[in-house]
């Protein structure tokens, strides 16, 4: 049976921007279907960019605020949030033209508009047309979830596809939820002058993260004024008087103007009509195997609409595992041994590979390599020596995992990811480092090992200070 396109991409997000513009550079006939009348995705428009942006000018609010310990007096006459939020803006249309319809079809890439649905194995209906691929990548994404609080929906509140639409800062804010974009948005809006209540239904905020990193992120949340509730989950919500009042399973109550829900994330699948076309759909979103084909061979499904790792930089990867499968031989699986992932609060908190507890549980000869950021002289000079690095390895050198928290980690992790994906051993991160830069607190992590192993060796010292005696006995 004759097809239309060598492949019909339905998302126009980071994973199917990626598969469609460089299969069409590959000379392969390409659609994209996008439901939204703009390309670009949830990174794009309501995720990654924006976040980065707001917490940019709020770190600018922080910074003239803390001016005085340099000797720098000054006031913070203002804040005004639809203006920082107009920067927010402006960054995305600055970035919006890369990921426009007409770069696209430049490329030749057919864009396509529209709300679509399988109606066979075969075959993508929309706008009243039907679309025949030899194979499909649907790479929808995901949206918020809800939770089910009693009264939320009638008392209204916000999530990352609205909060960046904000016109009046919000005096009292409620953050449901403690992971990276709770924290992350929590911490922004409290230094933009809201008065910020996390509540974290787990004792511990960030619960992916290494305990103790996540302990130091906590403690600059507290130093800054934001309120955290643990073990707790919002139950009710009514609106008294224009406010939000929330009680807790708890009974605590908390009285704010607006209510920001960040407690993960549903993939977009409902209206795809997905068993039509033979996919199947488990809890966290479109089954994939290792060749991220799912359940029918010719359909493939990349980044958030699978689960697993919901970044960017990994719907990136996917694609590219994606477009080599269904444009020529389904050889290639995806390798998620080297996922590096960042939270970009302040202290910024990163992380790549195994944690400590999975390490241990493993391998029995693990070390555990840190080095604080109040041993790191550039840090010092930028009165940020808060945090630390952490690298996991095994007795052999072998790489297994690393933390940072602290100034610029998302930056930092990067040589610990090189390294792990070349299968290199930690001594190779112990070369020269510019003096002074943050990065040495790598080096430094990575010479643990060798001063560790010198110590626990008692023969090798015995047989050094006995050479030293030898030298200077015929000196």
């Amino acid at each position: 049976m004759a097809v239309d396109y060598d492949l019909v991409v339905i998302g126009g997000g980071s994973a199917g921007l990626v598969v469609a513009s460089a299969g069409a550079q590959l000379k392969a006939k390409v659609a994209l279907i996008e439901k939204e009348p703009k390309l670009g995705g949830d990174c794009l428009h309501y995720g990654c960019v924006p976040s980065k942006s707001l917490i940019h000018a709020a770190r600018v609010a922080q910074t003239v605020n803390q001016a005085s310990r340099f000797g720098i007096h000054t006031q913070l006459h203002e804040i005004k949030l639809a203006e920082a939020l107009n920067h927010v803006h402006q960054v995305i249309e600055t970035i919006q033209p890369h990921d426009s319809p007409e770069r696209f079809e430049s490329l030749g890439v057919e864009v396509i508009f529209g709300d679509g649905q399988f109606t066979d194995s075969k075959t993508f209906s929309v706008n009243g047309r039907s679309l025949k691929a030899r194979n499909f990548v649907v790479a929808t994404g995901s949206h918020p979830a809800l939770p089910p609080i009693e009264g939320l929906r009638e008392a209204s509140y916000l999530t990352n596809m609205n909060v960046f639409n904000l016109q009046i800062r919000p005096a009292a804010l409620a953050v449901i939820g403690a992971g990276p974009i709770g924290c992350e948005l929590g911490q922004a809006f409290q230094r933009l002058g809201s008065e910020v209540t996390l509540i974290s239904s787990r004792d511990q905020i960030m619960p992916k993260e290494d305990p103790e990193a996540a302990a130091v992120v906590q403690k600059q949340l507290e130093a800054e004024g934001i309120r955290i509730l643990h073990g707790q989950r919002a139950q009710k919500v009514e609106t008294v008087e224009g406010r939000k009042q929330i009680w807790t399973d708890q009974g605590e109550k908390i009285v704010v103007d607006e209510i920001l829900l960040s407690t993960g994330q549903v993939p977009n699948v409902e209206a795809l009509n997905l068993q039509a076309a033979g996919v199947d759909v488990g809890k966290e979103g479109i089954k994939v195997n290792e060749k991220l084909q799912t359940t029918n061979p010719n359909i493939y499904a990349a980044g958030d609409v699978i689960g697993g790792y919901q970044f960017t930089h990994v719907a990136g990867y996917e694609a590219t595992v994606v477009l080599q499968n269904a444009l020529f031989l389904p050889t290639k699986k995806a390798d998620y041994r080297v996922i590096p992932w960042a939270t970009f609060t302040e202290p910024e908190l990163a992380r790549v590979g195994l944690s400590e507890e999975q390490a241990r549980s493993r391998y029995d000869d693990i070390y555990v390599l840190r080095q604080d950021f109040a041993d790191v002289d550039r840090a010092l000079a930028e009165a940020a020596g808060v945090g630390f690095a952490k690298i996991i390895t095994r007795s052999s050198g072998e790489i297994l995992g690393a933390h940072i928290v602290g100034p610029s980690a998302g930056e930092l992790i990067h040589e610990i990811v090189l390294a792990m994906s070349q299968n290199l051993k930690v001594d190779t991160l112990t070369g020269i480092h510019i003096y002074p830069t943050l990065a040495e607190v790598v080096s430094k992590a990575a010479l643990q090992l060798k001063k560790r192993t010198y110590g626990e060796n008692d023969r090798l010292q015995s047989f050094l200070r006995k050479f030293f005696a030898f030298r200077r006995s015929i000196a």
